[in-house]
């Protein structure tokens, strides 16, 4: 993972910018009698910041779910890197490049910083537990390598200073920002991000939103992203999908989507 160069070229059969990577195709969740999302079709294309938004309540984050594989739609399909897919687990979906943050920051307390996104290189690792554990010969070498890619994502995301502090100490915006390095550490095509600055203040979601804008940019990472700021949106989006009541309800440019009737009665709470 090169985080401090201009991205390599792609290799033959990769994804041309533009090129539709993930589509969602009449997709149906209910769980008993309430159904979170309602046949609800939009795609994300290569090299795009792709935002999702709605009311509380819309199914943004059950739509995450089902992409990343933690849920699995009773009607539609997913169609990812041109392959239909049917009953994804989370893992495979992440052994396949779809990388994920949490609403809740979801980080193990009592590690460091460094650890923690070390954790985002086990998929990347060979060695069996055992070889790991004692580091021997070659697991040794293997760790090597794999926290010379972590000192790199460390330094991309500017968290230096906090590379051996337990995360449990950390103010929860810097937290924030090790949950983006460690999901950048499974080195994803595709980024889910659920709501990656709720509970920052300005200087924070002002941060947060550089280094989405960079790994975008500099990495060449397809984005998805969840947010309720609608200013944070409309800046950084290429494409909005609204959904509520967990039907999309408009689809387009930041500008188009709010400028759309639909749209505005959904937020203003006139359409219900």
């Amino acid at each position: 993972m090169n985080v401090d160069v201009a991205p390599k070229s792609d290799p033959p059969g990769a994804f041309a910018k533009g090129e539709v990577l993930l589509a969602v195709e009449n997709v149906s969740l209910s769980f008993g009698g309430v159904r979170a999302i309602r046949g609800v079709s939009f795609d994300i294309t290569k090299g795009e910041i792709r935002a999702i938004i709605g009311p509380n309540g819309a199914g943004k984050t059950s739509m995450l779910n089902v992409i990343n594989g933690f849920y699995h739609p009773q009607e539609g399909v997913i169609t990812y890197k041109r392959e239909r897919r049917s009953a994804m687990r989370p893992y495979i979906a992440a052994s396949q490049g779809i990388g994920r943050t949490f609403q809740n920051v979801a980080l193990f307390k009592g590690m460091t910083t460094l650890d923690n996104i070390m954790t985002g290189r086990t998929l990347k690792m060979r060695s069996g537990i055992l070889a790991q554990a004692f580091r021997w010969g070659p697991a040794e070498r293997e760790e090597i390598q794999h926290r010379e890619v972590v000192e790199k994502i460390i330094d991309f995301l500017e968290i230096q200073h906090i590379r051996k502090t337990p995360v449990g100490k950390l103010p929860y915006g810097l937290q924030k920002r090790v949950e983006l390095g460690r999901a950048l550490a499974t080195e994803p095509e595709l980024l889910l991000l659920d709501e990656p600055m709720a509970g920052m203040n300005l200087e924070e979601k002002q941060d947060m939103s550089r280094f989405i804008i960079d790994v975008n940019d500099q990495l060449g990472t397809t984005i998805a992203l969840i947010e309720h700021d609608m200013g944070v949106v409309m800046d950084l989006s290429d494409r909005v999908v609204v959904l509520d009541h967990g039907q999309k309800i408009a689809d387009g440019t930041p500008s188009e989507v709010q400028a759309n009737q639909a749209v505005i009665d959904a937020y203003l709470g006139v359409a219900h």
